[in-house]
């Protein structure tokens, strides 16, 4: 049994006749009265062991948008139910209103409906469902949590959905579908034209030409349909805090773009998260079920505090990679991490592959290098500005092994990283 505000309020009111009768039989008088009256009411209190709850929500929603919660109540008893019902959830799922007030008639069911809006990405386990039932005095209720478990998945935001548009227009370019069409070497036939001197023999159609009167040789251009790994880091390095979010969410919205491009491309894109193991996969998808699977597969990831483990970066490269392909790397612009077993890796991918290491950088070590307000402060710029010029050298070191290297801001580093598969779409490196 459970007291309520109304029966504190009956026991408060009986400091009138206790001062009108100051004794002690008028006191325990009244309090045996507000006593019986609470044992009462708990007893003619729908009880809420013959309540059963159900709960569903949508499977999945994306970061920072709304979605609901639905929990059913039958009841299963003769006695009307008057009740307060919690839908509790962890704080991060957002559920702020979760409190409802409901009557339920015997024999009938009601839903009710709780708003989330989720602040944190992956998985939300739903907690208990509690029931409140209050007796017709509303003096005194009978509780009992019960289990309704239900799992809201939430994804990643994609808010770098914003660039595919701009970026979508400069691949038609590419592609030739719009006024400009860019022709290089490659083994994807193009079209026929006359043949000038300087064009490589090897190139002469000699059939179409036997049907002319002049000599025609093919042109061709780069390859369209390649394949596109991603690898996405998620050791200890992907945990470092980079404004108000890890820079793990960094990486996967510049996974999430490059995937939504590569597959208008027309190529095929495969991603792996790593750190000592496998931990997520997504392979075979095309189309628009592509950026559903990413953001699927990303969803429930979290940093481990683990170095990467080159080894493993290596063999997913080799098992999952027959032909030229771009590798792309999302994780740290490390000096130590890099040079202490990735550069070589690295480079031993590059020569089979197309490479590119794409890395978040910190918006507090630009302001840090930028700060003279004080002598501290001097010191800080000098070891941000330290920390940048290994990073630079690193980058040196990369690019000598074929890598190319992107490095930007947290929210800079998804439209940066499309432009660098663009540049190398055109330049037929692809």
């Amino acid at each position: 049994m459970i007291p309520t505000t109304r029966a504190a309020i009956v026991t408060a009111v009986g400091a009138l006749p206790a001062a009108l009768w100051p004794r002690a039989s008028t006191l325990l008088l009244w309090v045996g009265l507000v006593v019986l009256a609470c044992v009462a009411d708990a007893v003619l209190a729908a009880s809420p062991k013959q309540v059963a709850a159900e709960r569903s929500v949508s499977g999945s929603v994306r970061l920072g948008e709304p979605t609901s919660s639905a929990v059913t109540l039958t009841n299963t008893g003769r006695r009307r139910l008057r009740a307060l019902v919690r839908d509790a959830w962890p704080p991060s799922a957002g559920a702020e209103q979760n409190r409802h007030r409901v009557t339920v008639p015997a024999g009938e069911r009601r839903r009710l409906r709780t708003e989330l809006v989720p602040s944190r990405r992956g998985d939300r386990q739903a907690d208990l469902v509690t029931v409140r039932s209050f007796g017709p005095l509303g003096m005194a209720a009978r509780q009992r949590s019960l289990r309704a478990p239900a799992t809201l998945r939430v994804l990643p935001p994609f808010h770098s959905r914003r660039h595919l548009s701009s970026r979508l227009a400069r691949l038609r370019e590419i592609d030739g579908r719009a006024a400009v069409l860019i022709r290089g070497q490659g083994t994807e036939f193009d079209s026929l034209r006359e043949y000038v001197i300087g064009d490589d023999v090897r190139a002469i159609d000699w059939r179409a030409t036997a049907r002319r009167a002049d000599v025609v040789v093919r042109t061709w251009r780069p390859e369209r349909d390649r394949r596109v790994l991603v690898i996405l880091d998620i050791a200890r390095l992907s945990a470092a805090r980079l404004g108000d979010a890890p820079r793990l969410d960094a990486q996967m919205e510049a996974a999430l773009l490059l995937g939504a491009l590569a597959t208008r491309a027309g190529d095929r894109v495969d991603l792996v998260a790593v750190d000592s193991e496998v931990r997520a996969r997504v392979a075979g998808e095309t189309g628009p079920r592509l950026i559903g699977a990413l953001a699927q597969a990303m969803a429930p990831l979290e940093p481990s505090l683990v170095e990467l483990s080159t080894t493993k970066v290596t063999q997913v490269v080799r098992d999952t990679l027959s032909q030229r392909s771009l590798v792309v790397l999302l994780t740290a612009l490390e000096p130590s991490a890099i040079t202490s077993g990735l550069l070589p890796a690295l480079g031993t991918i590059a020569a089979d592959h197309t490479v590119v290491l794409a890395s978040a950088s910190d918006p507090e070590a630009v302001e840090l290098r930028a700060d003279r307000s004080s002598a501290d402060a001097v010191y800080d710029a000098a070891a941000a500005e330290r920390g940048a010029l290994e990073r630079d050298a690193v980058a040196v070191r990369l690019k000598r092994r074929g890598v190319e290297v992107v490095e930007a801001a947290p929210d800079d580093l998804a439209p940066a990283l499309a432009d660098t598969y663009l540049a190398l779409k055109a330049a037929g490196r692809l």
